[in-house]
Parts: C-alpha cells; structure tokens; sequence
C-alpha cells in the first residue's frame, strides 16, 4: 500500500493539501479564548419578595424553590442567598457538560410547578431563569464632562442607547449595567402622618394600583347591527399611569363622611428619583455608568470584543450627546492578544529550530525540506480536527502545537533517514531506495505513532475541571502526532523519491568545513558514550541504583514544589 503512495505521488500530494485546506478553513471558524471552558454550567433562578427581610424570604420563597428544583436532571448541588432587602438568588450547578440550555429549561419548569405556593407579590415581580455566563469580556464605562449630567441620566442613557445595542451584538452572552439607577417614582411614606391619620401601607399600596392603571375604556357610537344606525363613533382613550410627582401627589388615599379627602401628598413624599441607592459609580471621580459584558460560550472573544468596540464608535458618533464619551476599565483582549503575541512567536521560533537542527544533521537542503514541508502539514491539519471536536483555539492548545513541532517531525527523519542509508550502502535510486527502506521502517512507524499517540490519549479520560482543562491539550497534540505518521507513510516517501539525490560534490566551502568539524565532533561524543555504557551496563547493580535513585529524586522534588491547578499569570 504504501509503495502505492511512493509511485503516485500526485495522490500523496492531494492527501496532504486537502488536510491542510480543511485546516485553513477551520482556521477562520475556530473559537479564540484563553482558556478552555472549565466552570461547569449553572442556572440562577432570581426572586424579589418587596419589603421580606431573609428569614421570611427563606421560609415563603426559598424553600418552595429548592424543594421543586432539587434532583432536576444533571444537578450536581445548589446554593441559595436570601437578603434583608427581600432578593433571593439560587444558583444550580450542573455536570461538566450539560447544555446549558436544557438544564434552564429543565430548571424553569420545575419553578412554575411551585409559583401558586409563592407569595403574590413574588410573582407579580417575576422569578427569573436564566443561565450563567462566566466568560468575562469588557467593563465598559460611560462618563460625562458635562456637570449637568448626573449618574441617573448616565446610567437611562446607557440602558435605553447603549446596552440594547451591545446585547444585539453576535457572541454577546451577557450585558448589564451595574446597579438599579432606572429612573422611578419614590413615594417616601411618613410614619407620624400615617399615625395621625389611622392609614396604613396596605391602604396606599391598594389606592395606587387602583387609580394609577393603563386602562382599556373600549369605544363609544357603536352601530348594533339594528334598524338604528350610529353617525358617529368614538375610541375612549385614557390618561394611563402617571408620569409627574404631582399627579401622585393627588392620589385619593381616603374620602371621609365629612367631605374631607385624603390624598398621598398628606402623608407621604413624593419625587422622581432612581429604583435603588445602593450603588454609586465612578470614573476618574465623575459620574458614570458601568456596563459588565460576558461571552456567549462557543464564540470568537476576540473577534466578539472587535464587535463590540467598532460599534461604540458608531454609537458615540451618532447618538451621543455633547461631552459624553466612554472607555474600557477592563478588556480581556489585552491579555489575550499578548498571550496568543508570545505563544505564536514560539511557534515560528520553535519551528525554525527544528529547520536549523535538522539541517546540520542531515547536512542536505533537498533532505531537511521534506521534514519541513511535513510540519504545517500536520499542524494546520490538526486545525480541522480540533473544530470537529468543538476545541478552540487557546494557550493550551497552541502549546501543544509547539509541542508538536518537535515530534511530529520525528517519523519524516526516520524515513529520510532511511532512504538516505539505502542509497548510500545499496546504491540504489531514490525510487527504489525509498521503496525499500519503507518495506523495512513501515511497522517501525506505525509503532512510533500509536506509542507516542498513547502517551497523551489517557490524559484525555480525566473526569472533572482538570480533565476537562487539558483534554483539548492532550488531544491536539495525539491528532497532530496521527497527522504526522499519517504524512510519514504518505507525503515523505513521496518527495523522498522526487527530491533526493546522490551527493557527487567534491567542492570545498565554509560550510563543508563545519560539516567536517561538526561530525568529528558528533563521532568523538558518540564514541565517548559508547565507552560509558561498555563499562556501566555489565554491572546492574550500579544500574539499578542509578535508576532508584532518580526515582527517590522525583518523588521527593515532587513533594518539595508548590502544587496548583494552573501557574499564576501577571495581567497588569
């Protein structure tokens, strides 16, 4: 079969382009992220019991809650926060690998088997399902230097301009403006008043909902369908909820027998004002809005936060008003960049390496190209491959490339190698040199690859975060590894037989002269160590203490370095 290869090269050829086609293709589809996605999927389901303090929410809301979505398919545990400001959170952790999707879906169906046992006004509010996203993105600041604008208008601008437009954008998981600045109507209530006046909260709350509607009145001048026909027909409208203080103020809390009324203004006050207080944001001392945005899993962070940046520039042209502008308080991109920066750089480095070493080993151009020429083709190859088993590209799995350049050029040695001894011993042409040596090193590379493939492979069989985290490592690098001995059957024998020649050069330059220093060099050091091993291999008792010793001293650096799931990196 593979003298087949060796005499149609053509068909070698087009194996080896038409992998490293798929991988350019798959080049421009693969997801760019630091890391691979580790955390494992979570659902928050959220609820708002307005004026409950924690243990009531716990008892009215949190429990009905926990105890319809315990044992919800895929759940591993759950965790669950309930505030004296009356928010309940539970977050619903999942096994690796489950849709996030699905386990939301799963998740909201079991709440809406419990709404009818929560209080009314939890679901007036709403209790929300969403899924969590962790891919942290951008912290995008919008500030004004304008001093009449203050952090109220700042954060509505951002929410009603900018957030609906970021959300929209491809890749985008995530997007909120830290805090509740939305602009409300605050009714602050007055103790002593309503003491006076005998009234309580419930009669307020019950008078605001009552008078302050969106209504529906319906229409006036209806033709019946009789023998009487209406000229004139008329749709009622109605004022719908109030917008200004003063129309609150007005509301009629309570009419005495003695003609008297009592509106909201005698016992409370009234203004325009945010949901909530509690946060305050800003920049550089001035006030701004904070919009946290996360990645959607799957999608390109680089080419995500690109989007996202060429769209404020388009929003600050055109929507923005004077003197408000905006920046980037945090952008993943950075590190991202610099990273991907230093790890391509030691591709090209380690890959002309390679070239360099191989070079003055086999001290032939024609001989070094085809190792060469095997390299990208089973690197990009590996591309095609990491997108059909949803891999992205990231540091673990561009070092694995780097890795990778030093192994997988190992079967296209051994094979020009080869050739080399059988044209050189036997005489032969490269065709028939190449054929032969490849009847005797067929099972040697088989055997390479499957040995050097079963050194990463198990590496993929871990369960949990650490499984997960160098599974695309170990994979990549087998795949690649496949690739090569996969080229090393194919592609090499093939330009061993085009491109190699017997050496009939007798000329003398600087570089002969380096090949002689270099290989007098190589024999003595290689003469030397087999003095070494004629000496110390009769005498295994040395050997074996060599070889426990050693092990002592891994054991024992082992326990000595500080362990950790990943090295601590600068980000600054």
């Amino acid at each position: 079969m593979v003298e087949t290869f060796i005499r149609r090269p053509i068909l070698s050829l087009v194996i080896s382009i038409l992998l490293t086609l798929l991988g350019v293709l798959a080049m421009f589809q693969l997801p760019v992220t630091q890391f691979p996605d580790i955390v494992p999927p979570s659902v928050i389901v959220t609820a708002k019991y307005t004026g409950a303090n924690a243990e009531v929410s716990t008892k009215a809301v949190t429990t009905p809650l926990e105890r319809a979505i315990n044992g919800v398919p895929g759940m591993t545990y759950m965790s669950s926060v309930s505030s004296n400001n009356g928010t309940t959170l539970i977050q619903v952790f999942f096994k690796v690998g489950t849709d996030p999707d699905i386990a939301a879906v799963n998740v909201q169906n079991r709440v809406t088997t419990v709404l009818d046992e929560l209080p009314e006004e939890v679901i007036k509010a709403g209790v929300t399902t969403e899924k969590e996203v962790n891919s942290m993105l951008l912290y995008l600041n919008v500030i004004s230097n304008d001093a009449a604008a203050d952090e109220e208008f700042i954060y509505n601008f951002a929410d009603i301009n900018v957030l609906q437009e970021l959300k929209r954008i491809e890749g985008v998981g995530f997007a909120e403006i830290m805090g509740q600045r939305e602009y409300s109507m605050r009714v602050w209530l007055q103790p002593d008043r309503m003491l006076a006046y005998k009234i309580g909260t419930d009669e307020i709350i019950k008078a605001l909902r009552s008078q302050n509607v969106e209504a529906a009145p319906g229409k006036t001048g209806e033709s019946s369908g009789g023998n009487v026909q209406q000229t004139n027909q008329y749709v009622l409208k109605y004022t719908g909820k109030y917008y200004e203080p003063k129309q609150y103020e007005d509301v009629v809390i309570r009419a005495n027998n003695d003609g008297s009324i009592l509106k909201l203004k005698d016992v409370a006050k009234v203004e325009f004002g945010t949901m909530s207080y509690g946060m305050i944001s800003k920049t550089d001392g001035k006030p701004s809005a904070s919009i946290m945005i996360k990645q959607r899993p799957g999608s390109n962070a680089k080419e995500v936060i690109a989007n996202i940046k060429a769209r404020m520039v388009e929003l600050k042209e055109t929507q923005f008003p004077p003197k408000m502008d905006y920046n980037f308080a945090y952008d993943v991109s950075r590190f991202l960049d610099a990273s991907m920066k230093e790890v391509i750089k030691t591709l090209i480095e380690a890959f002309i390496l390679v070239f360099i070493v191989v070079f003055i080993f086999l001290q032939d151009f024609r001989s070094t190209l085809i190792p060469a020429l095997a390299v990208p083709v089973a690197l990009v190859g590996t591309l095609s491959f990491m997108l059909m088993l949803g891999f992205s590209i990231n540091l673990l799995t561009l070092f694995a490339l780097v890795l990778a350049i030093g192994i997988v050029v190992d079967n296209a040695i051994v094979v020009v190698e080869a050739v080399h001894v059988k044209m050189q011993q036997e005489h032969l042409p490269a065709l028939e040199a190449t054929i032969a040596a490849m009847k005797e090193i067929t099972a040697a590379i088989f055997s390479i690859t499957l040995v050097m493939s079963a050194v990463f492979i198990p590496v993929a069989f871990l369960s949990g975060p650490v499984g997960v985290f160098y599974r695309q490592f170990s994979l990549t690098l087998a795949i690649s590894i496949v690739i090569s001995g996969i080229n090393a059957l194919t592609l090499t024998p093939a330009l061993c037989a085009l491109l190699l020649k017997h050496q009939h050069n007798t000329k003398t330059n600087w570089l002969t002269k380096f090949y002689s220093k270099f290989n007098n060099g190589y024999n003595n050091t290689e003469n030397k160590y087999k003095q070494i091993l004629v000496k110390w291999v009769p005498r295994r008792l040395a050997t074996m203490a060599v070889m426990v010793i050693t092990f002592v001293a891994i054991v024992g650096v082992n326990k000595i370095l500080p362990s950790g799931f990943m090295p601590t990196e600068d980000k600054e």
